[in-house]
């Protein structure tokens, strides 16, 4: 997403490192790592720092955000939350996985890709073509990024938007009314119904652990 805020501290570097001794045991062509938690749980740091440490070992390996591909725009997102009901329509289905399953194929195929990119300053949603002739790995990071079929390494962040409220204040998500804190709250067991599909867990202490 255009605009968005990265904290990368020493805790997101040490679980990239650990993370990617994983990787090089599974290394394949084309391979996708999918990084799921819940807001403020330091998804998009983790992803970038694997991302950035790759590279060390001559690996290409680009994020991809998949909440850019929300359905509804940002603009709109909230009225329609709440014209539709906020624990009936949040959650998986508030994506375009057609469109996110087209953008992996042509990762896969190492084809030039177009897909949505959020810029949070306007909310407005630009197109961003990128050629993955010469990406090595995707990273997939997102609330239910692991949900994504394919995904050759799974990790589950466990923190929960309770104990990401300092993070969610500094990116400007904390809940400021009614509306927000259901959101979470739906958000919270949407996601952690994903837990056992994870090979990976970043428990409380934000340290690696086998799922």
């Amino acid at each position: 997403m255009l605009g968005d805020v990265l904290l990368i501290t020493e805790k997101h570097l040490a679980a990239a490192e650990k993370i990617i001794v994983e990787v090089l045991a599974r290394k394949k062509e084309k391979f996708m790592i999918g990084i799921s938690g819940e807001s403020g749980s330091g998804k998009s740091e983790l992803a970038h720092a694997v991302a950035k440490g790759l590279r060390k070992h001559g690996i290409i390996a680009k994020p991809l955000h998949i909440d850019n591909y929300y359905r509804i725009l940002p603009l709109l997102r909230t009225k329609w939350r709440t014209d539709n009901g906020i624990e009936q329509v949040v959650g998986y289905g508030e994506y375009d996985w057609e469109t996110i399953y087209r953008n992996l194929e042509e990762f896969k195929n190492g084809e030039k890709s177009t897909g949505p990119c959020v810029d949070l300053v306007t909310e407005q949603v630009d197109q961003l073509t990128t050629d993955y002739k010469e990406v090595d790995m995707l990273i997939i990071d997102g609330l239910y990024a692991i949900k994504t079929e394919g995904v050759d390494l799974a990790v589950f962040i466990e923190l929960t938007y309770h104990e990401t409220k300092k993070a969610q204040v500094v990116r400007g998500k904390e809940p400021q009314n009614e509306y927000r804190a259901r959101v979470l709250e739906q958000e919270h067991k949407m996601v952690q119904a994903l837990r056992s599909k994870a090979d990976l867990l970043i428990n409380m202490d934000y340290e690696v652990v086998k799922a």
